[in-house]
């Protein structure tokens, strides 16, 4: 049971017959070990039932305030009296909270009322609303309109003045035409010096003209300008602040490791790609719950995360499910806190590995289709080398171009086409940048749909700080559509049929799993849904144009599930 009177830590129930993991989870992808199951399912029983504190998760309609759900971690440890039991944290603040009982606290309480935060981001709240007010001026949106209205009357002007004097120069050469056959040398001269008088004067009149409206642009700039200095100034100190602020927060996450060592954030991310810690680092569960228990010489046995409560409207979370640690944020500071532990190895670096042959099911003299199996790559991958394009090089050594059209993730099998030189691959690809090209993928969806066919349109881009996964982002994301229809239902499972419009990276995946969505991930989908034997979807046929025949070609491979 979930004890808050009893501090952090949460005796559990175990049988010493049984047998504790021999290595500490890989955070990054596992399967959740029973006693963490047990703990997760105490600390979800005392979610649903607790008093202590209040905070809309979503999950009811009489609940007041913002919904939002949170992500909660439990690791299971051995104290060094040899007892075990788990302690959980849960993600950021809680119930505007960063200490509630029974949860361990946070590395740094940034909302500890005596500490340097607190007084600095009062500074920094009085800095922004100081700036929102005086951008709410009223002489500052006059000032703003003035120069757009000077800018449109200084233009305006010099096009209607050199409109009239382009006509005034015509009407001049005109006349310049008709005096040479009516008036005498001497009337010429004296008419001709008039008419450069004129065309002079023109010019005169161009150029103090210029210099008006210059003026009264310089003018309207300046009112401009001295209205939003102070504002300019504020956002300077406001930003110079919140860097400082930041540099110190950052040196106040010190995080230790189970060889006692300490690093903080900014030396942390200092060797990433990011070069610097981002937002939000070091306040999710994982971190705080190894340096508590490093902290209490509380040896870590497992761990395991829970989502509770609404899906956020980007992510794929569904409420009471285990998901990963996030990599962009956590895997480098839980690359420092693991190291003394004896840690899982990391079952991406063994992926991808397929000893057999691969399954080409049509072959011609310019290209091929062949059936990849699943949880293999298209193309090499940064670790794993071994891939349809390496394979393919190699079955082909006198092939030229690309070689591939398109690729399918190494968790899904089926059709891949393979052009064995340049102009059969420029023809191809033209097909699919057009998407004249047909794709049909079948897959088997954990639920049962509402409906029986139809069309997501949600876009996507890549989660930057949990790559590969993808987020729905209608500000960033690329257009992503699929048009679905559902083929069977059997022992609460679906069997649908894809058929994507556009190819974004994971667009199947995410388009089933997200609430926006079908709402129901594919079995065995390992980022989105739940683990199973393997991801259940499949690329089952193919149709275009054949680039040699002209004729139009369809292969088909029915799915191994």
């Amino acid at each position: 049971m979930f004890h808050t009177e009893n501090g952090c830590f949460h005796p559990i129930e175990f049988n010493p017959s049984e047998t504790l993991p021999e290595q500490f989870t890989f955070p990054f992808y596992y399967t959740p070990h029973p006693l963490c199951i047990a703990a997760a399912d105490e600390v979800k029983t005392y979610l649903n039932t607790q008093t202590d504190f209040k905070h809309n998760f979503g999950l009811e309609d009489t609940e007041k305030g913002l919904e939002i759900g949170k992500m909660f971690g439990v690791m299971i440890v051995k104290t060094t009296e040899g007892q075990i039991g788990y302690i959980s944290a849960f993600s950021g603040k809680l119930a505007e909270s960063n200490h509630l009982k029974g949860f361990v606290p946070p590395v740094y309480d940034t909302l500890k009322k005596d500490g340097f935060y607190k007084p600095n981001e009062m500074h920094l709240n009085r800095l922004t609303a100081d700036i929102e007010r005086l951008e709410q001026n009223p002489e500052l949106e006059n000032a703003q309109l003035n120069l757009k209205h000077t800018k449109l009357k200084t233009i305006q002007e010099l096009k209607d003045f050199k409109k009239k004097a382009k006509a005034e120069k015509q009407i001049r050469k005109q006349q310049r035409v008709e005096a040479e056959d009516k008036l005498t040398i001497k009337e010429k001269d004296v008419f001709f010096e008039t008419l450069k008088h004129q065309s002079i004067q023109s010019n005169i009149d161009l150029k103090y003209l210029k210099l008006k409206l210059d003026s009264e642009l310089e003018k309207a700039e300046h009112t401009l300008a001295e209205l939003k200095q102070p504002i300019e100034t504020l956002k300077l100190e406001r930003k110079t602040l919140s860097a400082s602020l930041q540099k110190q927060i950052h040196e106040q996450y010190r995080f230790l490791n189970a060889r006692r060592d300490r690093k903080d954030l900014i030396d942390i991310f200092k060797a990433t790609d990011l070069g610097q810690p981002p937002a939000a680092a070091g306040e999710c569960a994982a971190p705080k719950l190894f340096q508590y228990a490093f902290e209490n010489n509380l040896k870590p046995v497992a761990m395991a995360e829970f989502w509770w409560g609404i899906s956020p409207n980007t992510e794929v979370r569904r409420h009471g499910q285990f998901y990963p640690s996030c990599r962009g944020r956590c895997e480098p500071i839980l690359g420092h806190m693991m190291q003394g532990l004896d840690v899982e190895p990391n079952p991406i670096e063994s992926a991808g590995v397929f000893k057999g042959e691969l399954d080409i099911i049509y072959e011609d003299d310019v290209l091929l289709v062949l059936n990849k199996p699943h949880e293999f790559l298209s193309v090499p991958g940064k670790t794993i080398k071994d891939s349809v394009l390496t394979r393919i090089k190699t079955y082909l050594p006198e092939a030229t171009g690309p070689l591939l059209l398109h690729r399918l993730d190494m968790s899904t099998s089926g059709l891949l086409v393979v052009a064995k030189n340049e102009r059969t691959h420029k023809h191809l690809q033209k097909q699919f940048i057009n998407r004249t090209v047909k794709k049909r993928y079948v897959a088997v969806l954990d639920g049962i749909l509402d409906s029986t066919k139809g069309t997501i349109d949600l876009p996507l881009r890549v989660d930057l700080n949990n790559r590969p996964r993808q987020l729905v982002c209608y500000e960033h994301g690329k257009k992503a559509t699929t048009n679905y229809e559902v083929v069977e239902v059997k022992d609460n499972k679906t069997r649908i049929h894809f058929y994507p419009i556009s190819g974004r990276t994971h667009q199947l995946r995410v388009h089933a799993a997200h609430h926006k969505g079908l709402n129901s991930p594919i079995v065995g989908d390992d980022l989105y849904g739940m683990l199973a034997n393997r991801l259940h979807l499949h690329a089952e046929t193919l149709s275009f144009e054949h680039p040699k025949k002209r004729e139009w070609v369809s292969f088909n491979c029915e799915a191994p599930f």
